[in-house]
């Protein structure tokens, strides 16, 4: 079996990946995965979420090889989409503490109750639904904005649509966001917040 493909940074891995060339693959993982988790274990202090974050990231890139595009070197591109998984997962943190603060500073509140968990679950489903009536561009805007903390720029570049365009339609969502989740919306604008 040959070793050592090419060098890591090198475009000949990159389309080595793309051809889903399992040997590459491995070597990649074999040669980042230590220093990756290590990065990881750096920003979450903890030994399982740093491999689960790792690991995310490489499962991730074998299942979209194919249409790898990458614009920096391939180590860049590794240990930036590990650092974006890590703070993907400490936001994801930051907004189940605000959760548990608000739910506990409510008047009746004091202990973690079983319905607390009942009205978050509600909370996703309900959000689920609104976000399935935005028409599909407001979505995908609302979506990139929200979930993937992409700034407005960004997404009208990925669109191929204007900034005004990815503002207007963020506010259409964020408007009907208010309207479905009005029970929510003490927490509903808590996580929107958070998310930014």
């Amino acid at each position: 079996m040959e070793t050592g493909y090419v060098e890591f940074d090198g475009t000949a891995l990159i389309e080595l990946l793309q051809a889903r060339d399992e040997q590459a693959f491995e070597q990649l993982f074999k040669a980042f995965y230590k220093p990756l988790h290590a990065y990881a274990f750096v920003m979450l202090k903890d030994e399982t979420e740093a491999e689960e974050m790792v690991q995310r990231v490489f499962v991730t890139l074998w299942n979209k090889c194919e249409r790898l595009t990458i614009e920096s070197s391939l180590k860049a591109y590794l240990y930036r989409a590990v650092r974006n998984e890590c703070l993907n997962y400490l936001k994801h943190q930051k907004v189940r503490a605000a959760y548990r603060v608000y739910y506990r500073a409510r008047p009746e509140g004091g202990e973690e109750r079983a319905d607390d968990r009942l009205v978050a679950g509600e909370l996703r489903v309900r959000l689920r639904e609104a976000m399935d009536q935005l028409p599909p561009q407001c979505r995908t805007i609302f979506q990139l904005s929200r979930f993937e903390q992409l700034k407005y720029r960004e997404i009208a570049d990925e669109l191929g649509i204007s900034v005004k365009t990815v503002e207007n339609q963020m506010g259409k969502a964020l408007r009907l966001m208010r309207v479905k989740l009005s029970e929510f919306l003490p927490l509903f604008v808590l996580l929107l917040n958070l998310m930014r």
